[in-house]
């Protein structure tokens, strides 16, 4: 897998595609990542995988820059996104990073916006699709996409804050097609947005956060998602973040591009158009909200 850390320059008029990992409100990082990867709004396109806030040191400016963008950029929503959202209409207490967003006077505006994005993106074309912690072992394409609509129409309608309320309940650890309607959508965000490891046969763990451990596979049979023995073929690439402590990973089936930015890491990008995969970092510092 090629991997080169320095300024990628658009081709003439080409239309250039990237994608980045966790932003989580660290908007000089995110402006420095897209000054060195030329990225030119107007004709270049940036998906995103999730978690645009919380955290950071500037999560207001952030989703404003990316609402001012909004027109080249491809949004799935993350974890923190959600707890954004329930914030915003009380079911969840805020925080001091996003604390300006829910006090600002365009909040109604961005709000309503980044309850209008995805959950999940695929392009037969460029071979690649992206949710925010990756794709269920046990859904195929189809099913992923199917799931994912189901879900961003409760998160795009009127009536999404009982919808909300009702999605932080326990849910099940696999997907049951004789559940009720609200359990399987329980199990589709949290798949969506919170997966990290999984069981031989599928089952999701969310309590685990750290990074890909032997002794976890050893002790408690846990491994990521996408080594899963059991997971379902899907032909495009899984772009996904979530996950800090696996930081950057790429191969011919996946790549998490979640590289800690908020954590003193790196912000990273991935050039998705190109004949080989380019992966463009900037370093981060003092990057947390204190």
């Amino acid at each position: 897998m090629h991997y080169s850390l320095f300024t990628i320059h658009s081709i003439g008029d080409r239309i250039v595609v990237w994608a980045i990992g966790d932003i989580q409100g660290c908007y000089r990082h995110l402006r420095a990542l897209l000054d060195k990867i030329e990225f030119n709004p107007k004709k270049d396109t940036l998906w995103i995988a999730g978690d645009l806030v919380n955290r950071g040191e500037d999560s207001l400016e952030t989703l404003r820059y990316l609402y001012k963008i909004r027109k080249s950029i491809i949004v799935v929503l993350g974890n923190h996104d959600i707890a954004l959202i329930a914030a915003y209409i009380g079911l969840k207490k805020s925080n001091p990073s996003i604390d300006p967003i829910l006090n600002a006077l365009d909040a109604p505006k961005l709000i309503k916006w980044l309850r209008s994005q995805k959950f999940f993106h695929f392009d037969d074309n460029l071979g690649y699709c992206m949710a925010h912690a990756g794709i269920s072992p046990q859904f195929d394409l189809d099913m992923a996409i199917h799931s994912a609509k189901m879900i961003e129409e409760k998160l795009h309608g009127d009536t999404y804050g009982g919808w909300i309320s009702s999605m932080f309940e326990k849910g099940l650890d696999h997907f049951d097609a004789k559940a009720s309607e609200i359990e399987q959508e329980r199990y589709i965000l949290s798949s969506f947005i919170r997966m990290r490891f999984c069981y031989d046969d599928g089952r999701l763990e969310f309590k685990q956060k750290g990074a890909p451990d032997p002794l976890l596979v050893e002790q408690l049979g846990l491994k990521p998602w996408f080594a899963c023995p059991t997971r379902k073929k899907i032909e495009l690439k899984i772009i996904f973040g979530h996950w800090s402590t696996l930081g950057y990973y790429s191969d011919d089936k996946v790549c998490c591009l979640d590289t800690g930015c908020v954590w003193d890491g790196t912000m990273t990008a991935m050039r998705l158009d190109g004949r080989r995969e380019e992966v463009v970092q900037v370093k981060c510092d003092k990057a947390l909200f204190e």
